[in-house]
């Protein structure tokens, strides 16, 4: 079996300033308008790879600190301007990497964007082995996986219509078996990414971002 994992999972951590509750990655309700929180999985997501991407080529993220829930929430909202969502939310990778490259544009980050497709027809999906080898390379190269869900099938922990950050994989090369580690609602959840695939109904996608090489000011 095979195992990848990003390097430093704690660098997502938040604390809630108040509660002093501790999360792990930001969630879509901390969003200021309804429309926000109904929507908002997409720009979350960014917002939370962005971040991460930000700390690991930064010499100003402490050792052991932690962001806080304002921190967080302000960075999502600066997101929100480049990845906004349509009436349909982000239905497919295509409009997401729209606004990640307008992100990019504009703060003059050092990005790329990779994508794989998975679609609705089965027929013309790829096989699973490219799916795992995907992500696998993403993650070995220490960058999580913005992943589209369209339809959950059997996995009852993934919300169909919705985006979550991927942050670990383990496999077979066999393809028998995969399972992922996603960031959602500031938690951990482990999802059967073999099970998913053979019984999603409307497919999905994934959106590998190939490390900036500098960080953006301000972020951390």
């Amino acid at each position: 079996m095979t195992t990848r994992t990003i390097q430093n999972i704690d660098y997502f951590k938040i604390m809630d300033e108040v509660t002093k509750d501790i999360y792990y990655g930001r969630d879509q309700e901390w969003y200021k308008t309804k429309w926000q929180r109904l929507s908002g999985c997409g720009p979350t997501v960014v917002s939370n790879i962005i971040y991460y991407l930000n700390c690991i080529t930064s010499d100003n993220k402490a050792e052991g600190s932690i962001t806080t829930k304002d921190e967080s929430i302000s960075h999502m909202e600066e997101i929100w301007r480049y990845v906004t969502p349509t009436m349909q939310g982000i239905p497919n990778t295509s409009l997401l990497c729209k606004g990640i490259q307008k992100y990019i544009k504009e703060q003059n980050v050092k990005l790329e964007l990779e994508v794989l497709d998975i679609p609705k027809k089965r027929t013309q999906r790829p096989e699973f082995g490219k799916v795992f080898e995907f992500i696998d390379r993403a993650l070995n190269s220490d960058s999580p996986v913005a992943f589209l869900n369209l339809h959950n099938g059997s996995e009852k922990l993934l919300d169909s219509w919705h985006w979550v950050t991927i942050v670990s994989l383990e496999y077979e090369n066999d393809g028998s078996f995969a399972w992922i580690e996603i960031l959602d609602e500031g938690k951990i959840k482990k999802i059967n990414l073999a099970g998913w695939y053979q019984t999603t109904s409307l497919g999905g996608g994934f959106v590998r971002f190939i490390r900036m090489k500098y960080p953006i000011k301000g972020l951390i």
